[in-house]
């Protein structure tokens, strides 16, 4: 008889998603913020924009140096807090660590009802 565990192992196999998965047209009209323009925020900010994604800005601290660099890129910045209070989607890129806060201070009060919230992390 085989153990619980080797049947949960073999249930439990990995899907590997692709892009005929999804339909990309679902976010394309929609309000993004991409919180962050490091490694990952920049990354899903271009990946975004190239996608064909209308409504995109990059929610950057005040006098985050990275202002510059997303602007250099033909893409809108806002303040966090405006960003949250504006958007449909905001994406959390930046470091785990500092995740908890910026929502504390920035978002939870600026979030419209019905927006989401996703987060990415580096096991940081």
């Amino acid at each position: 008889t085989q153990s619980t565990w080797d049947q949960q192992k073999r249930s439990a196999q990995m899907r590997v998603y692709y892009d005929r998965d999804c339909d990309v047209n679902i976010i394309k009209d929609k309000k993004v913020a991409i919180l962050g323009y490091g490694s990952q925020g920049h990354a899903h900010a271009l990946n975004l924009r190239d996608s064909g994604a209308k409504n995109l800005v990059v929610a950057l601290r005040e006098g985050s140096p990275s202002a510059k660099k997303a602007e250099a890129e033909g893409l809108k910045v806002m303040g966090i807090a405006e960003a949250a209070a504006w958007c449909d989607l905001i994406m959390f890129t930046m470091p785990d660590e500092l995740q908890a806060e910026t929502y504390k201070k920035y978002v939870h009060d600026n979030l419209r009802e019905g927006s989401a919230i996703a987060f990415a992390h580096g096991l940081n």
